[in-house]
């Protein structure tokens, strides 16, 4: 295995930020600095990094139902309630971290991990990593802003990628509608700057799918591990990383 992807499967890093380690002179391999990040490693080679040997991390994988109301991070400075207060404690003690955020106010699908490798994959904007929103806006939404939102929009430091959007509903005595979007990028803010763009500002967002992982059986606050087979299909993203 080349050595940078022994660094991010061990859990020190990204194999990007892997690469910097390795070029600044911080591994052993066999008590011998090496500066090479494609360097191959055998079985029987001791890798070792702040006087630590490195051993293949246990990678644990979950799907979180997050509710509003709780930040997208490992810890708070302000002391609010985080994704990882929602884990029971032994999962907890897996070191795990969320796979990109979503906002305070917006509930639904994030995925969290202690997998390296794949957290860097899926927030690759150029991998496309499809996302979608279920999204209650103020105002009966038209046509032409369907239109605009499938198009791609022009935001404030860039145009978005062309969307795939659905009406649900249009509630004319709430004046309200409920729209499905589908997004391959993930900007903070991102849904809700398009929506504005268009003249209808949102006033509820849920995250209902990730990739093709939905919130089937996972209630508002709880969490499951991905199964095999759902690990894989996102191991599909890692694999394009791997050949850039």
């Amino acid at each position: 295995m080349r050595l940078e992807k022994v660094l991010a499967y061990s859990g020190v890093a990204s194999r990007r930020k892997s690469k910097e380690i390795i070029l600044n002179g911080e591994i052993e391999v066999n008590g011998v600095v090496v500066l090479e990040p494609g360097y191959e490693v055998l079985k029987e080679d001791k890798v070792t990094y702040q006087g630590t040997v490195l051993e293949a991390e246990t990678f644990v994988y979950y799907l979180m139902n997050k509710p509003k109301g709780i930040i997208s991070t490992v810890s708070d400075e302000k002391g609010r309630k985080t994704v990882i207060d929602l884990l029971q404690k032994e999962d907890r003690d897996e070191r795990v971290y969320p796979i990109g955020r979503l906002d305070f106010d917006t509930a639904g699908i994030i995925l969290l991990t202690n997998d390296g490798a794949l957290s860097y994959a899926l927030t690759r904007p150029e991998f496309e990593v499809p996302k979608t929103y279920l999204v209650r806006v103020l105002g009966l939404i038209s046509k032409d802003a369907i239109r605009r939102l499938r198009e791609g929009v022009t935001l404030e430091d860039y145009q978005t990628k062309p969307a795939t959007v659905f009406v649900k509903e249009r509630n004319q005595s709430a004046k309200s509608s409920l729209v499905e979007i589908t997004i391959t990028e993930g900007k903070n803010h991102q849904i809700k700057d398009m929506f504005r763009s268009v003249g209808f500002p949102v006033k509820n967002l849920t995250r209902i799918k990730y990739d093709d992982l939905n919130l089937d059986g996972v209630a508002r606050g709880t969490y499951r591990s991905l199964k095999i087979h759902e690990v894989k299909k996102l191991y599909a993203y890692v694999k394009k990383y791997s050949r850039k």
